[in-house]
């Protein structure tokens, strides 16, 4: 077992309400991309909300949302993102949230095997990659950081 996992968030601002009609299309997808995460090679972990969807919005911002999950590697991750089912869903982001822009909306980091993050650590690292860029403490997937090397002696 490797000794550390990659954990992610990601944030995206709602073009609407999720009780809108515009966003059922989206909302009945939760079920389904959250199952497909669950059972992709190398998940380890995902933050479950109050409807157990995996989507989590601030009391102080309900139009910001937020996904939190852990997975072996960024291999495996960037097979579930885009080389199954949820890159046609990713693909009709647009027609549910607003563009980030130039703003980081994603960021990955690596954390010891057998730990979960919060979503408040992810915030945090999201804040990070936006102020600093890439570094090896948050990261994305097109500027990828190795795991750290675990040394002989433990």
């Amino acid at each position: 077992m490797d000794a550390f996992h990659l954990a992610q968030i990601n944030t995206a601002r709602l073009r609407a309400p999720l009780t809108d009609p515009s966003m059922a299309e989206f909302v009945d997808g939760l079920t389904r991309m959250n199952q497909l995460a669950d059972r992709s090679p190398g998940f380890v972990w995902r933050l479950e909300g109050e409807n157990g969807d995996g989507t989590i919005a601030r009391p102080d911002d309900p139009n910001r949302i937020y996904t939190l999950s852990v997975w072996e590697s960024p291999e495996h991750l960037r097979a579930y993102a885009y080389q199954s089912e949820h890159l046609d869903y990713l693909r009709r982001r647009r027609e549910w949230f607003h563009p980030h822009g130039t703003e980081a909306a994603l960021v990955l980091w690596w954390i010891p095997a057998g730990t979960i993050p919060t979503l408040r650590q992810g915030i945090t690292r999201l804040g990070r990659l936006r102020a600093d860029g890439p570094t090896a403490g948050a990261f994305t997937l097109r500027q990828p950081f190795a795991a750290p090397q675990v040394s002989a002696a433990r």
